[in-house]
């Protein structure tokens, strides 16, 4: 009877902590695996650029990633650092997104490109990407950068700006994220429809960077999978 009594027990005993090291195991893998979906996205931002028009094409350019026609015009000089910044500053205010060093990504980019000169702008990026360790790139193109002529309350010619950017997948080099601004502030008396945006930049004359602040804004209300 005692004999009986202790099998019963030790296979009851036994079972119990089968169960528990299943359990254990099972919690140290949901961990990891929490853990594992926490660790940050790593992006790599490719240094804004400039689209001039090419000759003969007039005042048109082509995205070269999206092959998109746009109307450009004046780009002041240095502008498209400007707009990379404020995109940086956005960037950081996001949780879970590691950025990696500048340097590193333009001597990666720029050796890239100048090996594959005749492959698809993609194609480089999807490299660029791989050597980096990323699992984003991005990418900006200015079109437009003039600043206003005046001051707060009286201008005689307004901001104008015009970018774009994109989001690339680096595993399979697609584009997963286009935010693209473009705007030419006016009065009131010209456009009565403008009055949020004209209170939202204090009721007066933006300078070139506060509007491209504001149009950051605008498009990152579309920027995706990333918690703010």
């Amino acid at each position: 009877m005692l004999n009986y009594f202790w099998k019963k027990f030790s296979f009851i005993a036994g079972f119990v902590l089968v169960t528990f090291l299943t359990l254990s195991i099972t919690a140290q893998a949901v961990e990891k695996s929490a853990e594992i979906a926490k660790s940050p996205m790593r992006m790599a931002v490719i240094s804004f650029q400039p689209l001039i028009p090419e000759e003969g094409q007039g005042n048109t350019v082509i995205c070269p990633l999206c092959g998109i026609g746009s109307s450009s015009g004046k780009i002041l000089k240095g502008s498209e650092k400007i707009v990379e910044e404020i995109f940086v500053d956005k960037i950081h205010e996001l949780k879970d997104v590691e950025l990696i060093p500048p340097d590193k990504v333009q001597g990666v980019y720029k050796r890239i490109a100048s090996e594959s000169l005749k492959e698809p702008l993609l194609n480089i990026l999807k490299k660029v990407g791989k050597e980096l360790g990323a699992d984003v790139l991005v990418v900006g193109y200015i079109y437009r950068y003039t600043e206003r002529e005046g001051y707060n309350y009286s201008a005689k010619h307004p901001a104008s700006v015009f970018f774009e950017i994109h989001l690339i997948k680096t595993i399979d080099g697609s584009i997963i994220w286009r935010g693209f601004f473009d705007k030419t502030q006016k009065s009131l008396m010209e456009d009565v429809f403008q009055i949020s945006s004209f209170v939202r930049g204090g009721g007066k004359w933006m300078t070139a960077r506060q509007l491209t602040e504001q149009g950051m804004n605008k498009i990152f209300e579309t920027f995706p999978g990333l918690e703010h």
